[in-house]
């Protein structure tokens, strides 16, 4: 019985040990992600712990705080920036870590790549056929200037309705209308003369008549 207990004693030692040894080797890795260039924070940067699959996530101030271990690999990535990495020190006395990480931007542009796929064409004259009839794709310049041609423009602007503030105005025009006409007849344009003339006028300038499209 005595030996039994004493095994058992000198287990739960052993597990002790293990356990005071592996809360030693833990630490509290705190720290701010800020840009290189302007020294800003950048949110929502993904901090890593490499081969462990656990970490955190940069809050909106660019802080994080999450429980690491000495010799740990920290990978700090964003889709903006460029992809780094730190190895916290395994000789550290203290049970806390923190840094302030700078990143650098990857580009100003971002290129979705595409998969590229080669084939061979059965002959030549296939190939300038092909060559001849295959139309190039518009880059992003030339698609802007279709999109900001003028009668482009035009007919799109003609095919919109009115907003939220031209019906606004359009009525408060309407209900002036009314109310300056109150309690009398609203004058007839049939038998203005003022209106007549400008009629006459616009009809010698070629107002009515019919644009044909080229």
């Amino acid at each position: 019985m005595k030996l039994k207990s004493l095994i058992f004693g000198i287990l739960l030692m052993a597990f002790a040990a293990g356990l005071k040894a592996q809360d030693s080797n833990l630490i509290q890795f705190t720290g701010l992600v800020l840009t290189a260039d302007s020294i800003n924070p950048i949110p929502f940067a993904n901090i890593w712990i490499r081969n462990k699959g656990t970490g955190d996530y940069s809050n909106l101030e660019g802080y994080f705080s999450f429980v690491a271990s000495k010799g740990d690999t920290i990978q700090f990535s964003h889709v903006e920036f460029e992809t780094s990495y730190i190895v916290i020190p395994d000789t550290l006395s203290s049970y806390k870590y923190s840094i302030i990480k700078l990143m650098t931007r990857e580009s100003d542009t971002f290129i979705i790549k595409k998969e590229t796929g080669w084939w061979a064409l059965p002959s030549r004259a296939t190939f300038d056929h092909a060559f001849i009839v295959t139309e190039v794709p518009d880059d992003g310049l030339e698609r802007a200037r279709k999109n900001l041609d003028r009668e482009v423009l035009k007919e799109n602007a003609a095919k919109m309705g009115m907003d939220g503030s031209e019906n606004f105005r359009n009525y408060m025009m309407q209900q002036a209308q009314r109310r300056y006409y109150a309690g009398q007849t609203p004058p007839i344009n049939l038998l203005n003369p003022f209106a007549w003339a400008q009629f006459f006028e616009a009809w010698k300038r070629g107002d009515y008549k019919s644009k044909k499209k080229p």
